[in-house]
């Protein structure tokens, strides 16, 4: 799991990181050497082989050149090439401790390659050399400690992400939802704790706890904390639609349909409560009426495979069998296109 969630992050990671800091030390030395120069150009075209290429040739010629080992990092890097791109990028930092996008591309390539420990130093180096913590730099921090086990340290970071108090109750929340991302469930339980003794009336505080209890199989104590959370935002349409669920798990469906039909009305363009309104009418034998609400969902989000799946079972239950062979095959078409993506994260 480690491994998918730093993969997912790659792409973010591939967009500049603003760090604001001075990366023209990387290449001073460099404007009157062409070959390096064509190389740096390759690079940012995004034409990464053609630049290993010639960026080898270079070393052929002369290995110790001023700031190849930096280019040969950066074009690795860019490659998602982790481990050749440490190598060179460690070589450049050594050559020139100062140059600022090694340390930074550096610190990067660690934390994509598992290597979290490695990673922090540079990182909150990075950060204190700033005036104001970038954002960035701070999750990647946060995501660190969280990866490393050390939450305290953890919150703290994510804390300076968002300008909050590091010992308040909007801190506790905001690891336990960073813990939740992350599948730290179990250990997201107890920051939860802290947070309602800290702030029983903070926002999102008890719908997180809900969450967690659905995820555990506990329905009914879910319920009850969406219930809470209602109390302190009786306009939040995500507790009623998760409430919805637990009311629908534990039989309870009048319970369950009044709640996903105030999260309706609260917000009318949000897919969720449909498709669970669509699975207790086809559960409640009302396949016709199932049809209206998953038919509603699929024009907000063509692409759910459950709105999909369920109403092919509702045209099925209708006797309109051409129609469900046809959404079925759909469904089969969403989810192939779905198992490469997630493959290519793992």
């Amino acid at each position: 799991m480690l491994g998918m969630r730093r993969r997912y992050l790659a792409a973010a990671l591939m967009v500049a990181i603003p760090f604001a800091l001075d990366v023209h030390a990387a290449t001073q030395g460099q404007e009157d050497d062409v070959p390096a120069a064509r190389a740096g150009i390759l690079i940012g075209e995004g034409k990464i082989d053609q630049a290993l290429v010639l960026l080898r040739e270079i070393a052929q010629k002369d290995p110790k050149a001023a700031g190849l080992e930096a280019q040969i990092g950066k074009a690795y890097y860019e490659k998602h090439s982790w481990g050749d791109a440490i190598a060179h990028l460690e070589a450049a930092v050594k050559q020139k401790p100062g140059d600022a996008e090694s340390n930074q591309l550096l610190a990067l390539s660690y934390f994509m390659n598992g290597k979290l420990r490695e990673a922090i130093p540079i990182l909150e180096s990075i950060q204190s050399q700033l005036p104001h913590p970038d954002a960035t730099g701070s999750y990647l921090v946060g995501v660190a400690y969280l990866q490393t086990h050390r939450y305290d340290k953890a919150r703290i970071a994510f804390a300076n992400m968002f300008s909050i108090p590091p010992d308040s109750a909007s801190a506790h929340l905001m690891l336990a939802k960073m813990m939740i991302r992350h599948d730290f469930n179990e250990q997201a339980l107890p920051e939860l704790m802290r947070t309602i003794e800290l702030d029983s009336k903070l926002p999102m505080a008890h719908f997180l706890m809900g969450e967690l209890y659905l995820l555990r199989g506990k329905a009914e104590d879910g319920v009850d904390e969406f219930k809470k959370e209602l109390e302190v935002n009786p306009m939040m349409w995500l507790a009623y639609w998760r409430m919805g669920e637990g009311y629908a798990r534990l039989e309870k469906v009048d319970l369950a349909e009044d709640a996903l039909k105030k999260a309706i009305w609260i917000d009318q363009n949000f897919i969720g409560p449909y498709v669970m309104m669509g699975k207790i009418q086809l559960k409640k034998g009302n396949p016709d009426v199932a049809v209206e609400f998953l038919e509603r969902a699929l024009k907000m989000d063509p692409n759910s495979q459950d709105a999909h799946f369920m109403l092919g079972q509702a045209y099925k239950a209708m006797g309109r069998a051409e129609e469900a062979k046809r959404i079925f095959a759909l469904t089969q078409t969403l989810r192939n296109r779905e198992k490469p993506k997630l493959e290519s994260i793992q």
